[in-house]
């Protein structure tokens, strides 16, 4: 499981400088800087989970992999989820996509608590 979820990152990770250089050569003549503001915001997210989800994949080959895995499907899902309605706000000019990145932020703010509570809350089996 480690190596999708290293895969995934991986992706996110080749995608976010994809998407960055995009905006920072193709987007930057034709949008406001606030638009151009948020569509960096969404690089600059996908590329941070991108890393955790690499050192997750770490993690979850040096524990348990069943405590982690489902913090990483919340981090891969939420990531989506918050740059990509970023990235078409910008690109559609459809205002409503950003009532949907509040709840990519949700799902990225419950991956990493998850995974805090995954390492510091033992399993039964293991006490």
């Amino acid at each position: 499981m480690e190596r999708r979820i290293f895969v995934a990152g991986s992706v996110l990770a080749g995608f976010g400088v994809v998407f960055g250089a995009f905006g920072a050569h193709a987007l930057k003549a034709s949008l406001s800087s606030k638009m151009l503001s948020t569509f960096e915001t969404g690089v600059r997210y996908q590329m941070y989970h991108a890393l955790g989800l690499l050192a997750l994949a770490w993690a979850i080959s040096r524990w348990p992999e069943r405590r982690l895995v489902p913090a990483a499907w919340l981090l891969l899902a939420g990531t989506v989820v918050f740059s990509g309605s970023l990235y078409l706000l910008v690109l559609t000019g459809a205002r409503w996509f950003g009532a949907i990145t509040p709840f990519g932020g949700v799902a990225l703010f419950a991956g990493w608590g998850l995974v805090a509570w995954r390492l510091v809350v033992p399993i039964p089996s293991e006490s």
